[in-house]
């Protein structure tokens, strides 16, 4: 039996789909959405980087970042200071850690449900196989 790839591909678009959906309906209780708090995890997980750096993390380019960065700064989630020369550099702010812990607290749920169906070594193997498709990416 062959796997119809046209049809694998539509379900983990359709899974991914739902996921920024409800992640997105679930954040707006804390006032950020989904591209929000992933800028803010990103930030978290390598402070100090560069807005080329965030963009290639969070899936953006060098110029939806930027226009996201400042929104975050004018909402006071994250400061923005000038690196090396015409670099800026990326922090979180304490209300942008708040942001993001709160933001940590709503996905668990949000992940658990849309998880739900597989078990955990269903959901183990799902893993290693998104892991070694996007291997060196």
């Amino acid at each position: 039996m062959t796997t119809d790839l046209e049809a694998l591909g539509l379900a983990i678009k359709r899974a991914q789909h739902r996921n920024h959906r409800t992640m997105d309906a679930a954040l707006r209780e804390i006032g950020v959405t989904l591209v929000q708090w992933d800028a803010l995890r990103a930030i978290d997980r390598m402070p100090g980087a560069s807005g080329h750096e965030l963009a290639v993390a969070t899936f953006q380019s060098d110029q939806a970042f930027g226009t996201l960065a400042g929104r975050l700064v004018e909402r006071g989630l994250i400061a923005r200071s000038a690196g090396r020369g015409r670099r800026f550099e990326h922090i979180l702010t304490e209300a942008g850690r708040t942001a993001l812990a709160e933001g940590q607290q709503l996905s668990i749920g949000v992940l658990q449900d849309l998880f739900a169906p597989l078990d955990e070594a269903r959901r183990t193997e799902l893993l290693r196989s998104l892991r070694q498709l996007t291997e060196g990416m």
